[in-house]
């Protein structure tokens, strides 16, 4: 009996010594990847404005006087005494944010019948002009000093029938919004 348990426990210890080896080999062939990093995260900003320094009169043009030129705003007065006289000038559209715009509206305002009658008034953004409101646009200003040159017209024009001509002076309020979304 005595050999007999001499013999489970050498059973029992060899055993023991082959679930130690096969452990050892075990974790020899077991690998750890790992993956560590550090990000910044930089402020985003939405800047889409008006460069104000590109603000020019056209050479063509009657005499254009700014009375507002800011980063968002731009009103002008002209004077316009005889058909074919043009107010005419151009401003950039700028932006200087962190990610692109989109334009996706123009909104113009509309000339009575009476005045659309001898008067003209088309805003240009880039090579795309527009004589009256447009929705559903999708024009990317790009981020990071994107561009884009806008012209204003106003065209004293000569209407087909003379009476149709003013009598008087005729102040008339003409407007432009372009609306720029996050693209």
């Amino acid at each position: 009996m005595e050999k007999k348990k001499n013999g489970q426990l050498i059973i029992i210890g060899i055993l023991a010594v082959a679930i130690l080896f096969m452990s050892i080999g075990f974790a020899a062939y077991a690998q750890t990847l790992n993956i560590t990093g550090n990000v910044t995260v930089s402020p985003a900003t939405w800047s889409v404005h008006w460069d104000t320094a590109s603000f020019k009169k056209d050479a063509n043009s009657v005499d254009v006087t700014t009375t507002t030129l800011t980063n968002t705003d731009v009103a002008f007065t002209a004077t316009l005494e005889k058909p074919g006289d043009v107010a005419k000038f151009t401003i950039d559209a700028v932006n200087d944010g962190t990610f692109d715009a989109n334009l996706t509206g123009i909104t113009l305002s509309t000339l009575g019948t009476n005045e659309a009658k001898y008067l003209t008034y088309e805003v240009k953004y880039g090579s795309t002009a527009y004589t009256a409101s447009a929705s559903n646009l999708s024009t990317l200003l790009a981020k990071t000093n994107g561009r884009e040159t806008v012209t204003v017209t106003v065209t004293y024009t000569t209407p087909a029938d003379s009476a149709d001509l003013p009598q008087s002076a005729v102040n008339v309020n003409l407007s432009a919004s372009l609306d720029y979304t996050q693209a």
